[in-house]
């Protein structure tokens, strides 16, 4: 059907431009006297003849580059396509209005060649600003349209601010923020970009058993939330084609949408710190919930494994807390009381530092 169309418009185009520029046409080739040339509709006809021969082997390059764009546009975010078409529309308008007044000037090349030009250029300008500046358009127009009074909107623009939540790769991979979103702690709409899809999908399929468990895990986790859960889910179908690493798409999402990101990764908490992008870092929330330990306090611990130091034991609270015990090394294997010295608190989580009651009480 498409090749049949093209075909038509090959001839279409090739009688009306036999039919409008037959004197130029007879004049260029030195044909003036030739009688049945002079006749328009009979170019228009060669025209049409000559133009439909020419489909016959062009037709599959027209009809493959059409495919190829198709495929493009198809495949292409709508925000993508959208708001390149509205910059194409927007310049070319400008080109339309530009070429008034060049059209009035009398010389040829700047009057027929230049409008052309400037369509051309204007156009391309229009859809490439339109395209790239789409996640700034975005969000200017996310902008609450009601705009009565200036508190108000103040009011409901620092009310968006606080609203999504983005979360990233490795707290959905961890898992805790499903039952976090049950309880009802994390609260606004949940983003989740669709360049974080992509790299579950990736792990999910990769040849790593321990990765592909971990990125089953992650796909698990979110449809979890999105069909079990009442928060509000929603994919993020843009991406940052200059921007390679994850991590930082999602600094420059948070940074558009005045959004939160969610993690658990401790490097990835301290680049939005420094770029100034608000953070929730789940294993903050952990600790904070966690109970507190103090100096002196007395626990009842079982020394699993050598530590890093020399006699330096390791063992670990129900809740996955490190536990150093000084001097600890020949207890391996046995559950013995401790005194805790002092607690190293970080994002990275809590370990604790600990000695023997049994050394204690020798000294």
């Amino acid at each position: 059907m498409l090749k049949r169309i093209i075909q038509i418009f090959f001839l279409v185009t090739g009688g009306t431009l036999g039919f409008v520029f037959a004197d130029n046409i007879t004049s260029l080739l030195g044909l003036e006297g030739v009688t049945f040339l002079q006749n328009s509709y009979v170019l228009a006809v060669l025209g049409a003849i000559i133009f439909y021969a020419v489909t016959f082997w062009a037709v599959d390059y027209v009809v493959n580059f059409i495919k190829r764009v198709e495929e493009s546009v198809v495949k292409a975010p709508a925000t993508d396509v959208l708001f390149g078409s509205l910059g194409l529309i927007f310049g070319l308008i400008l080109a339309y209005l530009a070429g008034i007044p060049l059209g009035k000037i009398q010389l040829q090349m700047v009057g027929t060649v230049l409008p052309i030009f400037l369509t051309v250029l204007l156009g391309y300008l229009g859809f490439q600003v339109g395209f790239k500046k789409r996640d700034e358009l975005v969000n200017l127009f996310s902008i609450p349209s009601r705009m009565g009074k200036k508190k108000q909107v103040e009011e409901e623009t620092t009310t968006q601010e606080k609203t999504f939540k983005i979360l990233d790769t490795s707290v959905i991979i961890d898992g805790r923020i499903a039952d976090i979103c049950q309880t009802g702690f994390l609260e606004g709409i949940v983003v989740i970009p669709q360049f974080v899809l992509e790299e579950l999908q990736h792990i999910a399929d990769s040849s790593d058993v321990l990765k592909r468990n971990r990125g089953r895990r992650g796909l698990d986790i979110l449809n979890r939330i999105q069909k079990e859960l009442a928060i509000k889910v929603e994919i993020y179908e843009g991406d940052f084609e200059d921007i390679q690493e994850v991590d930082s798409k999602l600094v420059k999402l948070a940074k558009l949408t005045s959004g939160v990101v969610v993690t658990n990764d401790f490097n990835l908490n301290k680049v939005c710190e420094l770029q100034g992008v608000s953070v929730l870092n789940i294993n903050d929330l952990a600790n904070a919930v966690k109970p507190v330990v103090l100096p002196g306090e007395e626990m009842h611990v079982l020394v699993i494994k050598d530590g890093k130091e020399q006699n330096q034991g390791i063992a670990y609270l129900d809740d996955g807390t490190m536990i150093v015990v000084e001097e600890g090394r020949n207890y391996i294997g046995k559950s013995i009381d401790v005194l805790v010295t002092s607690v190293l608190q970080t994002s990275a989580g809590r370990m604790i530092f600990a000695k023997p009651k049994l050394l204690e009480k020798a000294l």
